[in-house]
Parts: C-alpha cells; sequence; structure tokens
C-alpha cells in the first residue's frame, strides 16, 4: 500500500482545518523530504488559512512554515544536506537566486520567492518537501521544539531589531510581547541593546521584565507614548512594532527618537496615517522588514544554540490545531505553540 501521512489542509478560506491522511510526497530533483518532529504555529497560518491577505494561496494547501525535522531521503543533484541532518523548513521557501534581490542577500524580497506554507505546502504534516538551498540547518545542542519558533518568529524579530540601526547602550522600544516579542527582547538584550517593553497586557509586561527589559509600558493607558519617551529619554533610537494593530503602528512613530528608525513587522489588514510633519521635522526613518535572509537564520539559531535567547513554547498535537487558530484569533496564545509531532507515526 502507498504509504500516507497525517497533515492538517485547509480546503477552504474561512473553514475549520482538515486533518486527514494524505499520500507522502517524494523529492524530486533539487528536493528533500524533511520528516517533521516538531512546527510551530504563527498568525501567518491564521491569515493563509482565512485568505486575509492580497496575495492569496490556493487551496487545498498545508499551512506552517516553522517546520523542523530530519532530511529523510533526497533528490537527484542534492549535495547542500545529506540524510540524517536536521533542518528547518521555513517562511521563504525558496528564492531565483539571479535577481538583483538575490544577488545582494535580500532573497526574501525576490519577485519569484515561494512561501512555506503558502505556495508550497508547509509544516503542518508528517512529512515536507523542501529545497535543500533555502532550509535552515539548526546547531547541535537546539531541540527540534526549541528551535521551531526560531525560523519565523526569532528571524523576523532578529532582522527587524537590526534594521532599526540601534547600537549597543541605544534604546529600542518593543511594541507587542507575545510569540514574536519575547524573543525580541532576548535578542535586543543579547545585541546589548536597553528594552522599553510595550504591551496591552500586564502579564507579558511582566514576563518582558524577567526576560531583561528595563522599562515597561502599557499602551492602553492615556499617555503610553510619553512614558517611554520618558523612560527612554526622549525616545527610542529604534522602535520595533511587532503587535498587529494599526494603533500600535500610530504609537510606535510617536515613541521613535528624532533621528531614529521604526520598523513595522506586524502585518494588521488596512492602512495607517503617517503624522508626516512630525515623521519629516524629527527625520524618522519608517521601514518595513521582511523575516529575514539565510544568514540572518544562522544568526538567529547561534544566539539560541549559545544559551542567550529561548522561545517560550507550549506543545500540542497536530490535532487540536483549530482549537490552537481560535485561540490566536482571540489572544489567547501567551507566547508561541508548537505542533510536536514525536508521537506521531505515519500511517502505511
Amino acid at each position: 500500500m502507498t504509504k500516507k501521512m497525517r497533515a492538517a489542509i485547509v480546503e477552504q478560506f474561512g473553514q475549520d482545518l482538515v486533518v486527514q491522511n494524505i499520500e507522502i510526497p517524494a523529492p524530486g530533483p533539487g528536493q528533500i523530504l524533511v520528516k517533521t518532529e516538531a512546527c510551530g504555529v504563527c498568525h501567518t497560518d491564521l491569515h493563509a488559512a482565512r485568505g486575509d491577505w492580497p496575495l492569496k494561496p490556493t487551496p487545498p494547501f498545508i499551512p506552517g512554515h516553522e517546520g523542523i525535522g530530519i532530511v529523510v531521503a533526497l533528490g537527484t543533484g542534492v549535495s547542500a544536506v545529506k540524510e540524517g541532518d536536521r533542518v528547518g523548513v521555513p517562511w521563504l521557501y525558496s528564492a531565483c537566486g539571479h535577481c538583483e534581490h538575490c544577488l545582494a542577500a535580500w532573497e526574501t524580497v525576490c519577485g519569484e520567492a515561494e512561501f512555506g506554507g503558502y505556495t508550497r505546502n508547509g509544516g503542518f504534516a508528517e512529512y515536507i518537501l523542501a529545497d535543500p538551498n533555502y532550509v535552515a540547518h539548526i546547531p547541535a545542542g537546539l531541540s527540534a521544539t526549541e528551535a521551531a519558533p526560531l525560523i519565523c518568529a526569532g528571524v523576523t524579530t532578529y532582522k527587524g531589531i537590526k534594521e532599526t540601526d540601534a547600537k549597543p547602550g541605544e534604546w529600542i522600544a518593543i511594541s507587542g510581547i507575545g510569540g514574536l516579542g519575547h524573543l525580541g527582547v532576548q535578542y535586543a538584550k543579547a545585541l546589548g541593546l536597553h528594552v522599553c517593553a510595550v504591551d496591552i497586557d500586564d502579564k507579558k509586561l511582566e514576563h518582558a521584565t524577567q526576560l531583561g527589559a528595563e522599562a515597561v509600558v502599557n499602551a492602553k493607558q492615556p499617555d503610553a507614548v510619553e512614558a517611554v519617551i520618558k523612560a527612554t529619554g526622549g525616545g527610542a533610537h529604534g522602535v520595533l512594532i511587532t503587535a498587529p494593530s494599526l494603533i500600535a503602528f500610530n504609537q510606535g512613530i510617536a515613541m521613535t527618537r528624532k533621528r531614529g528608525t521604526c520598523v513595522l513587522v506586524g502585518l494588521p489588514p488596512g492602512d495607517f496615517p503617517t503624522p508626516l510633519f512630525d515623521v519629516v521635522a524629527n527625520c524618522i526613518t519608517i521601514r518595513g522588514s521582511f523575516v529575514g535572509t539565510r544568514q540572518d537564520m544562522a544568526e538567529t539559531l547561534a544566539f539560541a544554540a549559545e544559551g542567550k535567547v529561548r522561545a517560550d513554547v507550549e506543545l500540542q498535537p497536530l490535532s487540536a490545531i483549530n482549537d490552537v487558530f481560535k485561540r490566536l484569533e482571540n489572544g489567547d496564545v501567551p507566547s508561541r505553540v508548537v505542533i510536536d509531532f514525536s508521537k506521531s507515526a505515519s500511517m502505511s
């Protein structure tokens, strides 16, 4: 009989995912097959399943872009990895490799990029096809469940912090201390920055303090922006907005120091007005940051392998995916949920 695997599939936008047994794919030329050990659950997966964004995936598809596992089969012509390697299959599934952006090591904005769990089937399955040239190489000492959130939430926040251009000893304000932000606090501290954490949840702010944030501000308070400006001595040199909230975007620009940089990584639907006078008069830079390159990924994982960053994870089985999505939608996930495949076996 043909070997089968369990997978959670989006059959229609806005509907529950269907967990079913499907055929295990075989790697073609230049591909590898990864046996999934763990896969993080990201808010982007929820957007994908609802068809929220202008560029939509095509159902049926398998979400998940934080899949970690062991390489179990190689297609012809593969030399970048070998069987038995532990790798991650991230959001950046592949890119063309030869456009102006790829040549400048900005493959994340390649016009021909493919995305895991979006334009290519992802990690909510017991096996994943992957491009060996774009997988993350997981350092020894990092378990699959520890590594899973880092190959999206981790690299996204790490890259975003770098894009603020904040230097050691300067202040960064991180707005949104959830799955991304709690990692952002740790990366910022590892990079020698002072951290002001901003959120609407006092428990998350307490957590940020435990992780090393020197100042915390509840974004719901009427004078939140003024409180950040006071705590940072004139505004943050860099501001990282991870919260999927237009209010957070507006606050973030106002929290930015003169000549500072506000980096946007959250993706709420809609537009937000830019205070042009303040941006121009204060020489503020507003910059979008989209996940991270392969080099950013290697740096992201290295910090974790050295014990400087650790994701807070909650393990769940694949069968709980729809419940996890509902909790994500309601803001009821304190940090990061990881689907644990270690006790799951393929059907044959």
